[in-house]
């Protein structure tokens, strides 16, 4: 249901999750319609820089020297991460989101960014109780992070436009999915978000009860375009 809601700026926090290069250029792990997403999330950058709102960076980078290969784990051919190896360039978090000074830049070696401690540290330091949330892949690292997240005590904003997949259908379903259980938290678009950095109050959508979206192939676009 559409809920009006507002954010204290001092209180709300950026979190960007994974967004590097591979989802660019991997031949076999570019998300659809990435340049979009980072387009949006730069947008919601900018937005949180000029608001003074807490900033923070994630990116995967498997590096087995701190966390060895896990049980059933994916490796290439020679024993390496099968994806975001440390050692690979591709890694690098997108140019056009190059952190700056004072904002937090945390590695991860697992899918949710609370698998590292130091992000919910970052964000109690600054105290933080909504997190705004943009990244990709939704339906892993971004889905793991938002359930960590509400399990922590935040409120969470996605932005759904401002996250994807590796496809457009695997993205939507996976916010959907999100969505029905996002306890105490909202979806909006890039354009409602940088509505509510601005100081502004704006209609957000918000679970009223758990799982009221049953949604199937018919008729999910169009619940995702209707949050």
């Amino acid at each position: 249901m559409r809920t009006p809601l507002s954010l204290d700026p001092v209180h709300t926090a950026l979190l960007l999750i994974d967004l590097q290069e591979e989802q660019r250029r991997h031949v076999h792990y570019s998300v659809a319609g990435f340049d979009r997403v980072v387009g949006n999330a730069r947008k919601l950058l900018q937005a949180a820089r000029a608001r003074k709102l807490t900033v923070v960076h994630t990116a995967y980078r498997r590096d087995f020297q701190l966390c060895p290969p896990r049980p059933f784990e994916p490796l290439a051919d020679d024993g390496t991460p099968a994806f975001s190896d440390a050692t690979d360039p591709m890694t690098a978090i997108c140019g056009e989101l190059e952190p700056i000074g004072g904002e937090a830049v945390i590695y991860k070696n697992d899918a949710s960014a609370f698998s590292e401690a130091k992000v919910q540290a970052t964000l109690l330091a600054r105290d933080a109780r909504w997190l705004m949330i943009a990244g990709v892949w939704t339906e892993a690292c971004v889905a793991a992070t938002v359930g960590d997240a509400i399990a922590g005590g935040f409120h969470v904003l996605l932005v759904k436009d401002a996250c994807g997949s590796g496809t457009e259908a695997m993205h939507q379903t996976a916010v959907l999915n999100l969505a029905n259980r996002l306890y105490g938290g909202a979806v909006c678009d890039t354009a409602g978000a940088l509505s509510l950095i601005a100081g502004d109050e704006g209609d957000v959508w918000t679970p009223e009860r758990p799982v009221p979206m049953l949604f199937n192939y018919a008729d999910a676009a169009e619940l995702y375009r209707n949050l």
